[in-house]
């Protein structure tokens, strides 16, 4: 199979349009993002007819992300409603879109479901890669919701014609804040999956062919996310990675002696999973004391407006050289601080006001976001630019010019540490005047963390650290 996929000969080659399209999102998203890991791109072959089935947490993002780290054109499905503007239709097409059409789109639906089909079918025996999203919609669940049978279907099919010659490769995104600026998110490309073994049952009985091919594909998506089984261990898992994941780090990189950016945090997120649901098991009692304990000091730190990481950082304060160096770099930054925020102010506030004005769901927030922020950037930057070159000249606007991107990141930087700050100070004086409120929050935390050590030797000594 690998060598039928490495010497077909590469029949979708990026057009000049497409590379312009794809340089362009990759700047933004180099600009949105503190960084895009992509974990064995290699996996997608170079050449011939590729199906990649992707999970879809973030809507339009999702896209771009995945474009952004194959070498290869990528041939999106989109639904039909995007094509009904003329402009809109030819840049999708330009961009190599495939129209699907759903209940509603169109007065044709049984037949036009044959046309999105014979559409991928024809762009796989040309060679292409085509990238779907097998769950049929964007959701803001951490899992992989269950898959519809379309992938399956246009595999099968391609496989019955072309015996060994597609590849289907599952492709994780996992967002490590998925409404955050300056996040970082994981592109992970699976092992493909092969399909001829499941071809001898889809010429006896196709419906369970699929069915079972489907299965198997549900299972390798699963494999490249953080994927939690069930809904209401959701906020359970997302509560134990806030207060748990950071401490778990640092043991790693002790033990290990490995630096931060060798230690996967998406790796630690799948063993945190898989310890809640391994407790969940065994113990759903405990799950349940714990889930009421997190509940509680959760309330205690909204009702003093006080983050967890000012209540962590209070048993181990700040040596005095530390202090000396964070006053040092307050002061000093403090004036670039102030520049950065003058001069980024509205391009940075208008993508947040507008995505929060025009997202209807979760998942379109970062969607809107970035889209704005395309806008909103290059519109401002540029009328900055052009009234500094109008006042002081040319000279003058090309530093002001430099200056913008490099003080929006100062600024950015200043801004977060100043949270940290204002938080700490907080818990300070909420120590000063009402001790037994600062004494219950670290008790509290104490006690959560406690609990967890606890619960992660049992779990390795039940596992024999099969998740780390």
């Amino acid at each position: 199979m690998t060598t039928a996929l490495h010497t077909r000969p590469t029949q979708d080659r990026m057009d000049r349009f497409y590379r312009l399209v794809r340089a362009t999102a990759r700047f933004w998203l180099w600009f949105f993002f503190k960084s895009v890991d992509p974990r064995h791109p290699e996996r997608v072959p170079d050449a011939g007819p590729v199906l990649l089935c992707i999970n879809h947490p973030n809507n339009l993002i999702d896209s771009l992300l995945v474009g952004a780290t194959v070498r290869r054109k990528v041939h999106y499905l989109a639904t039909a409603a995007l094509f009904r503007h003329p402009l809109v239709a030819r840049f999708l097409g330009a961009c190599g879109a495939i129209p699907v059409y759903r209940k509603g789109d169109d007065p044709r639906t049984l037949d036009t479901h044959v046309d999105t089909f014979a559409a991928c079918a024809a762009a796989l025996a040309e060679g292409r890669l085509v990238a779907i999203y097998p769950e049929g919609t964007t959701h803001a669940e951490t899992r992989v919701q269950r898959i519809k049978t379309g992938a399956a279907r246009i595999a099968l099919a391609h496989e019955t014609e072309r015996p060994g010659e597609l590849g289907v490769v599952p492709v994780g995104l996992s967002f490590e804040a998925r409404k955050s600026f300056r996040g970082r998110v994981l592109v992970s490309f699976g092992p493909p999956v092969p399909v001829t073994p499941y071809l001898d049952a889809y010429r006896r009985d196709p419906a369970k062919a699929v069915e079972a091919l489907t299965t198997a594909i549900q299972w390798a998506m699963e494999a490249e996310v953080v994927h939690v089984e069930r809904i209401d261990t959701t906020e359970l898992v997302r509560a134990v990675e806030e207060l748990y994941r950071g401490d778990l780090a640092r043991e790693l990189a002790e033990e290990r002696g490995l630096g931060s950016e060798q230690i996967d945090p998406i790796r630690l997120s799948r063993a945190i999973v898989d310890a809640v649901n391994h407790f969940r098991a065994r113990d759903p009692e405990r799950v349940e004391r714990l889930w009421h304990g997190i509940q509680g000091y959760r309330a205690l730190l909204a009702l003093y407006r006080i983050k967890d990481e000012a209540v962590r950082a209070r048993p181990e304060p700040p040596r005095p050289r530390q202090r000396l160096r964070r006053g040092w770099e307050a002061l000093v930054g403090f004036p670039l601080f102030a520049y950065g925020a003058c001069v980024n102010l509205l391009p940075y506030w208008i993508p947040r006001w507008t995505a929060r004005r025009m997202a209807r769901k979760e998942t379109d927030y970062a969607t809107w976001r970035f889209l704005a922020s395309v806008v909103a950037y290059p519109l401002f930057w540029g009328i900055e630019i052009w009234l500094v070159a109008r006042l002081l000249g040319a000279a003058w606007a090309l530093a002001f010019a430099v200056s913008l991107p490099l003080s929006g990141v100062v600024a950015y930087r200043y801004w977060v540490g100043a949270g940290r700050f204002t938080s700490r100070l907080r818990f300070t004086v909420l120590a000063l005047t009402r001790e037994h409120a600062a004494r219950r929050l670290t008790t509290e935390r104490q006690a959560i963390i406690a609990e967890l050590e606890r619960a992660k030797a049992e779990y390795l000594a039940d596992t024999k650290g099969s998740s780390f």
